[in-house]
C-alpha cells in the first residue's frame, strides 16, 4: 500500500512532536536525585522588620498593600500532587519576609521541599513582588511551580 506524501509528512510530524513531548518530560523527571529521609523544615528570613500594616496602596504610591499574605500552591510530581503553604510579608511592594511550609506526601518530596525551603529566602527577600518568578531553587524545580502559583494568589490579594 502506497501512502500519499501528505500522509507521510503528517505521520512524521506526529512522531517528531511525540518525541519532543517525551524529551521534555524526561528532562524534568531526570533531575531527581537520591532521596534522604529529612523532614521538611519551616524557615523564616527577615530582611527588615515585619510589616503588617494595612496601609492602602494608593496612600504610599505602591501597587500592593503592605501586609502579610498566605496562600497555598500545588504541583505535580511523578508520584503525587504536592502542596506547600507560602507566607509572604510585603512592604512598599518589596518582599521583606518569606516562610514556606511543606506538606510532603512522597519521601523524595521531603528532600526537594527541604532544599527549596532552605534556599527560597535568598531568592525573594528584598525583591519587588512583581519581579519574582522562581524556576529552580537549590536543585528543586517542581516545588517552584507551587510557589509561583501561591505567589500569583498573593499578588491578587495584595492588590486589594
Amino acid at each position: 500500500m502506497k501512502l500519499s506524501p501528505s500522509v507521510r509528512h503528517g505521520s512524521a510530524l506526529v512522531g517528531i512532536a511525540g518525541t519532543l513531548l517525551l524529551a521534555g518530560c524526561a528532562a524534568e523527571s531526570s533531575s531527581a536525585e537520591t532521596t534522604t529521609e529529612t523532614p521538611a523544615p519551616q524557615t523564616s528570613a527577615d530582611a527588615a522588620p515585619s510589616a503588617t500594616s494595612t496601609a492602602s496602596a494608593a496612600d504610599s504610591g505602591s501597587t500592593y498593600k503592605d501586609g502579610t499574605y498566605t496562600a497555598d500552591g500545588s504541583y505535580q510530581t511523578p508520584e503525587t500532587v504536592e502542596k506547600i503553604t507560602v507566607d509572604l510579608t510585603v512592604s512598599q511592594d518589596t518582599v521583606t519576609k518569606v516562610e514556606v511550609t511543606g506538606d510532603p506526601q512522597a519521601s523524595e518530596t521531603k528532600h526537594y521541599q527541604s532544599q527549596f525551603i532552605g534556599g527560597i529566602a535568598a531568592q525573594v527577600v528584598g525583591k519587588k513582588l512583581d519581579d519574582i518568578s522562581v524556576s529552580r531553587v537549590s536543585g528543586s524545580s517542581l516545588t517552584s511551580k507551587g510557589f509561583n502559583q501561591a505567589l500569583a494568589t498573593i499578588r491578587t490579594e495584595a492588590k486589594g
